[in-house]
């Protein structure tokens, strides 16, 4: 038996002070007592954008003024299936307002653990805690090299150490070298060699090549690390969030550098393969900081890139 697919818009707002606004679905309503970001359903010919501000205007009384796609996906319920369209919301007119008799509360991301959360929070406090930026090293970078360029990187980026030339002892010599400049910087190192090899140095995270990811049927390192994957197809995607990655990176869009004649899959292929997992996805593959606008409309995280972050 088919279950309802049911379209909503949601709205994360985020104050001056980097808090969260949440709320608690009132009395009478599914799931009542429960904690959300605050939104509701799209109406037929309305777009995502449009029901967001009619729906937080009616809830809470605020227009918004400052809004950017954050994560859509899919959550399926026993008897329901959701696709929610979610929203960074960043400027609005007016002081939010209990109108429909809801609880609602102003919370950081690390403070949320107490509430008593629908399951559809949990992928988008991971996108929330994720940056837009992933840079990758050179493969033939230098530690000299590193150590010098670090500080231009956006500052709060995931860094993955990309140097598969090196042996396992190599690497890991380099990265335990790296990784305080990396602290001094801001940045996430992310290792992608032996998983083994981040909890020992003290790194952020692993990645899994698309070949890695094959290997393991469940996630390879700790809850509270990163863990991301490399994928190109949905079935690949599909395969990463059952293991457990808590990102992925797809490509790639563009042809590369490296690659010139891999032929692209543009942005209709991003989103067509990124589809609507409920997984954080970066855009890779011949791409700069400056699509971070097109990659966000495909419904990307952000960027994934190597050159573009590393001017010669």
């Amino acid at each position: 038996m088919t279950t309802p697919l049911i379209d909503v818009a949601c709205g994360v707002l985020i104050d001056g002070e980097g808090r969260l606004l949440i709320a608690q679905r009132p009395a009478g309503k599914i799931a009542a007592g429960k904690w959300e970001f605050p939104g509701g359903k799209i109406e037929q010919g309305e777009t995502a954008l449009a029901a967001l501000k009619r729906e937080l205007h009616e809830e809470l009384g605020v227009g918004i003024t400052s809004a950017r796609p954050l994560l859509r996906f899919r959550h399926d319920y026993s008897d329901r299936q959701v696709l929610l369209d979610t929203w960074l919301v960043d400027g609005w007119d007016g002081a939010p307002q209990s109108r429909e008799q809801q609880a609602f509360a102003w919370r950081r991301l690390d403070q949320l653990d107490d509430l008593d959360l629908l399951p559809t929070v949990t992928p988008i406090v991971m996108a929330l805690r994720l940056p837009q930026h992933y840079v990758f090293t050179r493969p033939d970078a230098t530690l000299i090299e590193l150590l010098t360029q670090l500080t231009r990187l956006p500052r709060g980026a995931l860094l993955r150490l990309r140097l598969p030339g090196l042996a396992d002892r190599a690497y890991a010599a380099l990265a335990t070298t790296v990784l305080p400049a990396c602290q001094a910087a801001g940045l996430k190192l992310i290792l992608d060699h032996d998983p083994a090899m981040v909890a020992a140095i003290g790194a952020d995270g692993w990645h899994a090549t698309g070949a890695a990811l094959a290997r393991y049927g469940a996630r390879p390192i700790a809850p509270e690390l990163w863990f991301g994957a490399s994928v190109h197809n949905a079935e690949q995607l599909r395969v990463a969030q059952i293991v457990g990655a808590d990102f992925a990176v797809l490509g790639p869009v563009f042809p590369t550098v490296t690659h010139p004649d891999a032929e692209g899959i543009g942005w209709a292929g991003f989103a067509e393969r990124r589809g609507v997992v409920g997984l954080p996805v970066y855009a890779l593959g011949g791409l700069s900081p400056g699509d971070l606008f097109d990659a966000l409309r495909a419904g990307a995280q952000g960027i994934a890139a190597i050159s573009a972050y590393w001017p010669r």
